[in-house]
C-alpha cells in the first residue's frame, strides 16, 4: 500500500513542474521558483514532526545537513532543466534516478536486490532513451537538459539512499523535519537574488505559488515512503511513472495553452509516448513480483 505514495508524488510532481514552467515563461527566474519550493518544503515537512521519533540527534547533526544539501542541489538542478528545455524531455530523464538508486543500493550493501528491479531500472532507462532520442529544435538545448536531469538525478538518488538508512536512527518524525528545515534555512541565501517583480501580476503570483506547493507536497509523499517503508529501489521505480504523465500532461497543456511541446512533429511525441510506456512496463514488473518482499527484509 506504500506504494500508492509515489505513484501520487509522481502525479504531483509533473503537475508541479508544468505551473512552474508557465511561471518561468511569465518571467520568474529559477532562483526565485528555489527559494519558494524550499521554504514550502520547509513548512509542509514541519507537520511531519507528529508523526513521532527517537529525538533529535545532536551528536549526528551532519546526517541532515548533508541531505538537505542534496535536495538543495537537486532542486536546483531539476529547475534550471525544465527552464532551458521542454517537461516532456526532462522530467522523463529524471527517472534515470530508478538506476542510480540501484547501483547505489548495491554498492553501499544496503541490499541485495533481485533480477526484477535490475530488468525494471534496465526497461526504464531505455524508456527514457526513447523519450530524448528524438528531441527537437536547439541540439545544444537538449543535450544542456539532459546533463542537467542527470545531475539532479544523482542528487535525488543519493538523497533517498541516504535518507533510508539514516532515517530510522533519528526516526522519520524527527529527522526529516530537521532536514527540512536545513532546507528552509538555506533557501535565505538565496533572498539577494530572489526577484518577486513578475509576481505583481495575480495570475504569476498564483503559478509560483502553486508550482511550489505541488513541489513540497510531492516531496512529502516520496520521502516519507522512502524514510517510513525504505524499500527505495521499488519506491522509485513506480515514481519512474512521472515519465508518462511528463509527457501526456505537458502535451496536453500545450495543445490548451501554447508551449514548446505543441510545437514538436506527431513523431518525436509518439517516440516519447513510447518511451514513457516502456517506463509503465518497468512499473508494473516491479509491482506484480513476488519477489520484491525480500527487499525490505
Amino acid at each position: 500500500m506504500h506504494l500508492i505514495l509515489p505513484l501520487l508524488a509522481s502525479l504531483l510532481f509533473v503537475c508541479g513542474l508544468i505551473v512552474i514552467k508557465r511561471a518561468g515563461a511569465a518571467g520568474v527566474s529559477s532562483v526565485t521558483t528555489v527559494f519558494c519550493t524550499n521554504v514550502a518544503a520547509a513548512f509542509a515537512f514541519s507537520f511531519v514532526w507528529f508523526m513521532g521519533g527517537d529525538g533529535v540527534r545532536w551528536d549526528l547533526w551532519w546526517q541532515p545537513l548533508i541531505i538537505a544539501k542534496l535536495f538543495v542541489f537537486g532542486l536546483g538542478f531539476t529547475f534550471v532543466a525544465i527552464e532551458r528545455g521542454d517537461v516532456s524531455l526532462a522530467t522523463p530523464i529524471f527517472g534515470v534516478k530508478v538506476v542510480f538508486v540501484a547501483l547505489l543500493l548495491t554498492a553501499t550493501g544496503e541490499q541485495e536486490l533481485p533480477w526484477q528491479v535490475w530488468l525494471a531500472a534496465g526497461l526504464a532507462t531505455l524508456g527514457i532513451g526513447l523519450i530524448q532520442w528524438t528531441g527537437e529544435g536547439n541540439r545544444h538545448h537538449v543535450i544542456l537538459t539532459v546533463c542537467l536531469s542527470l545531475a539532479a538525478a544523482v542528487c535525488y538518488a543519493t538523497f533517498d539512499v541516504l535518507v533510508q538508512r539514516w532515517a530510522p536512527i533519528w526516526g522519520a518524525g524527527r529527522f526529516l523535519p530537521v532536514v527540512y528545515w536545513i532546507v528552509g534555512l538555506a533557501a535565505l541565501l538565496l533572498l539577494p537574488w530572489v526577484d518577486f517583480s513578475p509576481c505583481r501580476k495575480p495570475r504569476v503570483a498564483g503559478l509560483l505559488l502553486a508550482g511550489s506547493l505541488l513541489i513540497a507536497m510531492q516531496a512529502i509523499c516520496i520521502v516519507v515512503a522512502v524514510g517510513v517503508f525504505g524499500d527505495a529501489a521499488r519506491v522509485n521505480v513506480v515514481y519512474a511513472l512521472r515519465g508518462l504523465w511528463g509527457v501526456v500532461l505537458a502535451w496536453l497543456v500545450a495543445r490548451k495553452w501554447g508551449g514548446a511541446e505543441a510545437e514538436h512533429s506527431r513523431k518525436t511525441m509518439l517516440f516519447r509516448i513510447a518511451g514513457a510506456s516502456v517506463l509503465t512496463i518497468a512499473v508494473i514488473l516491479a509491482i506484480v513480483s513476488e519477489d520484491f518482499s525480500a527487499l525490505g527484509e
